[in-house]
């Protein structure tokens, strides 16, 4: 993964860019899957290396396949990703070790959800039959409202002439 967003840092043709983004996405989805996050991992599989990869190469279609060049250097948007990035990395040392049972998820919420919210016995079918629905609403919003944006933006319109006006072949 490391690899392919370096080589996406650095290359400038944007189907490459397109189709490393598409790899990024199935290196994420097997990642997901390790991590025993299957829903997830089908989610990205099919929105993040599928249908994203065929909707941005219809739309590369449309445009120039080179990257035009910068006018400046992006120092500012350089510092902000990196300042980001160690923040969230000082704020990882603070979380609990992974899979740690005494961890405060395992304390507090989880018997919380088990016990009087869903009465079901097993977790994951309590988050996913009880709490992740409002999730997938969003999710299903969310791919919706993209999909008609991109549609609208790559529908092609034909040009009409104006009322008064008439073609040579007509008169």
């Amino acid at each position: 993964m490391a690899i392919a967003v370096f080589t996406l840092i650095l290359t400038r043709n944007l189907f490459s860019v397109i189709v490393l983004s598409g790899i990024y996405s199935f290196l994420m989805a097997t990642i997901l899957v390790a991590l025993d996050a299957v829903d997830v991992a089908m989610t990205e599989a099919s929105v993040g290396a599928g249908i994203s990869t065929v909707l941005l190469l219809g739309a590369l279609h449309l445009c120039k396949s080179e990257e035009a060049k910068h006018a400046h250097k992006p120092w500012l948007p350089l510092a902000v990703s990196l300042s980001t990035g160690a923040l969230l990395v000082y704020g990882a040392f603070g979380l609990p070790t992974f899979g740690d049972p005494a961890a405060p998820i395992h304390q507090n919420v989880v018997p919380r959800y088990m016990q009087n919210e869903t009465e079901v016995p097993n977790v994951v079918t309590a988050v996913l039959a009880s709490f992740r629905g409002y999730d997938t609403l969003g999710e299903t919003t969310v791919v919706f409202t993209a999909g008609a944006g991109l549609i609208a933006l790559l529908r092609r319109r034909k040009k009409t002439e104006p009322e008064g006006m008439q073609r040579k072949d007509d008169a």
